[in-house]
């Protein structure tokens, strides 16, 4: 049975060792070992993901089987360059493994994100996507959301292009 709750400081280690696993199984094959383990250990190494579990700027939803993590949801303060509004929230990273995909998992989580928005006060939430990724963009348009520019994605050495979108609440 699948269940949903918000992340908790202990869960570090499991939810940096699923965010590793997911990322390499979607994206792994793009990179070279070396951008890809200097992306990984940025961002779900000691000093990113395991870190904001105690940052009160964010807010982390497991889905979990027999307490098993086999997906997140992180939502916080919008950091892309440009100007935002103040009311804005940014959906960070959005991650499902393979075998709980098409089961439910990602929508119970888009309906976590979105009131999870809404409860505080945000007005529109922004995301960004790899340009290739288009189950994420069907995913995300299927909810509102809509392109509103690009952004260079660092993986180590590697810059890749992610669509922006939003979506007003």
């Amino acid at each position: 049975m699948i269940t949903y709750r918000d992340a908790r400081t202990i869960d570090g280690p499991a939810l940096s060792a699923m965010a590793r696993r997911s990322f390499t199984e979607t994206f792994g094959t793009l990179y070279r070992q070396s951008d890809l383990a200097a992306f990984l250990d940025d961002a779900f190494g000691a000093n990113g993901l395991p870190s904001q579990l105690s940052d009160p700027d964010f807010a982390i939803r497991l889905a979990l089987e027999d307490e098993q993590i086999i997906g997140f949801v992180k939502m916080g303060p919008v950091t892309f360059p440009g100007e935002w509004r103040p009311d804005a929230i940014e959906l960070y990273q959005f991650y499902v493994l393979g075998p709980w995909q098409g089961q439910g998992v990602a929508q119970e989580m888009m309906a976590w994100a979105l009131e999870h928005s809404r409860s505080h006060g945000a007005k529109e939430v922004i995301l960004s996507v790899y340009v290739d990724n288009h189950r994420a963009h069907r995913f995300y348009e299927r909810y509102g959301f809509r392109d509103i520019g690009r952004i260079a994605f660092h993986v180590g050495e590697t810059v890749d292009d992610d669509n922006l979108m939003r979506l007003v609440l």
